[in-house]
């Protein structure tokens, strides 16, 4: 079986000189010191373009891309103002891109619509050896991998620091690489200052945060505010099983009957009543105990809720973590309305003094997302990366390389067919339990 090969190795800087300056990082930001590999797939060119032809169109977008993301060619350094916090030293260092190749096609790599093991080669040449003594300072806030496959597929792969962009602020920046490898003007102007998201003067924490946990030194993989200490782990590998789920159309339609009737239920979106029963699947399978709380976190975003509201083309975190909180007993014998009440709660509770409370809470807790007996659910089929048309061809899919620990993924279902696919990972006997559950009528 073929390997992959490294073609070349290079650093892409802006294009034109960019200014030295300080970036300020939120709390929501400092929450969020973790590198994520993400991978989006292509078909075969339609027309005759080499490998280099596409290489060259993609060093030249990133050139471009970069004048105008240019806190994205910097590197995170510690706070020149303020202790034990970090910022981003625009400095025009630059990311890394490797461009390789395979004799393997892609449909040898399995599912690419979902994390895979086998997607690991994809970056295979964005880790360093040394990662895991890698102070965060030296290192890039976003590389990637350009990839040929034997049948003439793309991959481009990601490695970025989520402290930079938020998953709408990355949809944004991929619209822009796009239209620049097609040689068109930016999609959508960047703005990436985030001082309408700091802490207040002192800190008011007006609400409880549940969504929160205190941040201690065992905590490897967030850093809130940062310390210079600070540096790349590995996550450990899971021993569980990865398993895609779908629901079709029907199945969707038939939960929001079902919780709709009999109910006080006014309305409920596809994602509010798929959320719902994953939750109550998910904690009934991994047997947590009837006295316990389950926490589900999943993201919302916060640009118009805040006063005043964030502009279009904010290139940072504003997606802030929505809840919804229940004892396992509440789970297995309230009516699903009752869940889908508590999800829409979670969404409902975020105006703007519940936001600006919880950045407050932040900064004085140094905290990060809720870990305990809690799951993150992530839409990421609401994002619309399928959009995109680079100059080699349309975006065909794009899904996160590796399933986090704690997280369940909404991606889009099987092409063509339309409705949902929930990725997670849990061991064999929960995972059929946890199928069985959602499967109810």
């Amino acid at each position: 079986m073929a390997s992959i090969e490294l073609v070349e190795k290079v650093v892409i800087t802006p294009e034109n000189p960019t200014p030295k300056r300080r970036m300020f990082l939120s709390n929501i930001d400092l929450s969020l010191v973790v590198y994520l590999d993400t991978a989006s797939f292509f078909d075969p060119p339609s027309t005759a373009m080499s490998f280099s032809e596409i290489c060259e169109k993609f060093y030249s977008a990133l050139s471009k891309l970069f004048v105008h993301y240019d806190f994205m060619a910097g590197r995170l350094a510690p706070s020149l103002q303020e202790n034990d916090r970090f910022e981003i030293d625009c400095n025009g260092a630059g990311v890394v891109v490797a461009a390789a190749r395979t004799g393997r096609r892609l449909s040898e790599f399995g599912l690419v619509s979902a994390p895979n093991p086998e997607l690991r080669e994809l970056v295979a040449f964005l880790h360093e050896d040394d990662e895991e003594e890698l102070d965060l300072k030296d290192k890039p806030l976003v590389s990637f991998q350009l990839t040929q496959f034997g049948c003439g597929s793309l991959a481009l792969a990601s490695h970025y620091n989520h402290c930079t962009l938020d998953g709408i602020a990355i949809r944004d920046l991929e619209a822009n690489m796009a239209a620049l490898t097609r040689g068109d003007s930016l999609f959508i102007a960047p703005h990436a200052d985030r001082t309408m998201l700091k802490a207040r003067t002192p800190p008011k924490i007006s609400h409880p945060h549940f969504e929160y946990s205190k941040f201690t030194d065992t905590d490897k993989t967030f850093t809130v505010r940062g310390t210079t200490a600070a540096t790349i782990t590995k996550q450990p590998m899971s021993d569980d099983q990865t398993c895609v789920l779908c629901l079709s159309p029907q199945q969707i339609f038939s939960l929001k009957k079902s919780a709709m009737k009999d109910s006080n239920l006014k309305n409920c979106t596809t994602f509010q009543v798929v959320a719902a029963r994953i939750w109550k699947a998910r904690s009934i399978a991994t047997k947590m105990p009837e006295e316990k709380t389950s926490t589900m976190l999943f993201p919302v975003d916060a640009r118009k809720r805040v006063v005043p509201e964030i502009a279009d083309g904010f290139a940072g975190n504003a997606l802030v973590p929505g809840f919804a909180l229940a004892t396992v007993k509440e789970l297995m014998e309230l009516e699903d309305a009752c869940h889908i009440r508590k999800v829409q709660e979670g969404i409902e509770r975020l105006d703007d003094e519940y936001v600006r409370s919880g950045i407050d809470w932040l900064e004085v807790n140094r905290g990060v997302p809720c870990r305990e007996d809690c799951f993150s659910l992530v839409a990421w089929w609401r994002l619309g990366l399928e959009e995109q048309v680079f100059a080699w061809g349309r975006l065909k899919c794009a899904t996160p390389i590796e399933l986090k620990p704690g997280l369940v993924l909404l991606l889009p279902g099987p092409a063509g067919e339309g409705g949902l696919s929930i990725c997670l990972d849990l061991p064999e006997d929960q995972m059929q339990k946890f199928c069985r559950i959602m499967l109810e009528a």
